[in-house]
């Protein structure tokens, strides 16, 4: 259902032109981190960073597909696209089953530095509220950078992602 939403949406963006098919997310290919993992002993689970680039867009924490930090100040989260892209935009699914709130107020960056773990790299928007279990969309107007950082500035929180799509036309 979820993917049939992404179809969708990318079918509207691009409406009936051949360009539609020359949008490839990107993200699938990086390599993901983020500042803390939360580990669940009691159901052998840990929320791994790279759970948000998996393709999955379940939005069911406990199924496994989301990226999960502690509660930390400032958390966040970056997937490291191995070479510079010039980003179209980025979709970002919240969690379905609780919390949603929680990603209320997220910058979402792009850069190519690493300099405070890639948090200091230019913004291309903020979460004002994704409801739960959705995914919202952010143009970044092609902007050009090898990471993609989410960060909850200055905010003791949990940062949950269950799926991040960066997209571009870029061809290489």
């Amino acid at each position: 259902m979820i993917f049939l939403h992404a179809v969708t949406f990318l079918g509207i963006l691009c409406g009936v032109s051949a360009q539609c098919q020359s949008y490839r997310n990107v993200a699938l290919q990086g390599r993901a981190t983020q500042s803390s993992i939360l580990t669940l002993v009691d159901h052998g689970y840990q929320s791994l960073a790279i759970n948000a680039v998996d393709g999955n867009q379940d939005s069911y924490f406990y199924h496994g597909s989301c990226s999960h930090t502690n509660n930390n100040l400032s958390p966040w989260w970056r997937v490291d696209l191995l070479k510079p892209y010039r980003i179209t935009f980025i979709s970002i699914t919240n969690r379905g089953d609780c919390c949603a709130e929680r990603l209320n107020g997220a910058e979402i960056l792009v850069g190519n530095s690493l300099t405070n773990n890639g948090n200091s790299n230019a913004r291309c928007g903020v979460v004002t509220s994704i409801p739960a279990g959705k995914t919202q969309t952010f143009y970044c107007r092609g902007m050009v950078g090898r990471n993609v950082n989410i960060i909850l500035r200055n905010k003791r929180e949990y940062l949950q992602l269950c799926e991040v799509q960066v997209w571009t036309t870029d061809r290489h």
